[in-house]
């Protein structure tokens, strides 16, 4: 049996790991993706030491680290967690594990437009990563949904190859100035706010876009940013305490409301969702989660001592 198992490899898990393999804990890391959500930022500003880096080089760094102090990271998809009066077990569609404790760190998945067309063309036009995919598009003509960091930092990565990049923009800008700004000063990047995407259309691949406006575009690829939402389907059995939104309600000390589960990162309610937030969140947990099973070997220890 572990200690501690940490579902999630992105920063939070794998922060969580660094600080769990140095209490000494017995500890595996399981995620769906190396490096999670982060790894497929083009452009990160805003971590410390770095003045620009983009998210698969700071990850592969977490990883390696990680490595480096022998805890295990495998990749699989956990299917169910379950617990007993005194472990979790944890469930992929391979493996079954079980520990004392469990931090949750999975992060989020990325939201879904919902429009016609969209998951027809997954991988044939319809994208959800521009790290990954724009260099596919060059010389070509794209779009990006979203208004938010994301959106704006993909788009401005697309224009690196693309010809020519919309944004579009149901209301107005959400992301930071310093991105907002250098949309505004790029030629390539031409913006539409208050317009919606209604429909995606095309033969083999993607071909055009159409606008609540009534307006069609013709592109090669639709990069869609609109958002995420939490990783938390296969906690659905635990009763979680969660907020409207989904999102995993903590104490300060990353704890849930059930005993022994722990959750850091962009899955918990949170008003700043960061890198280097979710990493402190991570250092947070495994910091708890070594205190308690500090606490309760002291208190099994005791009880066997008054026994004798």
């Amino acid at each position: 049996m572990y200690d501690l198992i940490i579902i999630g490899g992105g920063p939070a898990g794998l922060t969580a790991a660094i600080y769990a393999a140095r209490y000494k804990l017995k500890t595996i890391v399981i995620s769906k993706t190396r490096g999670g959500l982060a790894a497929s930022a083009h452009a990160i500003c805003n971590y410390p030491s770095y003045d620009r880096i983009d998210g698969l080089n700071l990850m592969e760094k977490f990883i390696k680290q990680v490595e480096e102090l022998k805890v295990p990271i495998i990749y699989e998809e956990v299917g169910k967690i379950d617990k007993s009066e005194n472990k979790f077990t944890v469930k992929t569609k391979e493996n079954i594990f079980e520990s004392k404790k469990v931090i949750l760190a999975g992060g989020t998945e990325r939201t879904k437009l919902n429009v016609k067309g969209e998951k027809e063309f997954i991988g044939r036009g319809v994208s959800y990563c521009a790290t990954c995919d724009a260099p596919f598009f060059k010389n070509k003509i794209t779009a990006v949904a979203g208004g938010g960091n994301a959106a704006l930092t993909s788009a401005l990565l697309l224009s690196e190859f693309s010809s020519k990049v919309y944004i579009i923009v149901r209301s107005k800008f959400r992301a930071e100035p310093s991105w907002i700004e250098l949309v505004e000063k790029n030629s390539k990047i031409e913006p539409l706010l208050k317009e919606e995407i209604v429909e995606i259309t095309g033969n083999e691949k993607v071909e055009k876009i159409k606008l609540k406006s009534g307006k069609e575009l013709d592109v090669d690829g639709i990069f869609i940013e609109i958002g995420s939402v939490p990783d938390t389907n296969f906690v659905s059995n635990l009763r979680l305490e969660a907020s409207e939104r989904g999102y995993i309600i903590t104490d300060e000390n990353q704890e849930t409301n059930i005993d022994g589960l722990y959750a850091a990162g962009d899955i918990t309610e949170s008003s700043l969702k960061q890198i280097v937030t979710a990493a402190s969140q991570g250092a947070v947990a495994s910091f708890s989660v070594y205190e308690k099973i500090k606490k309760q070997a002291v208190e099994i220890d005791s009880k066997t001592y008054n026994k004798t």
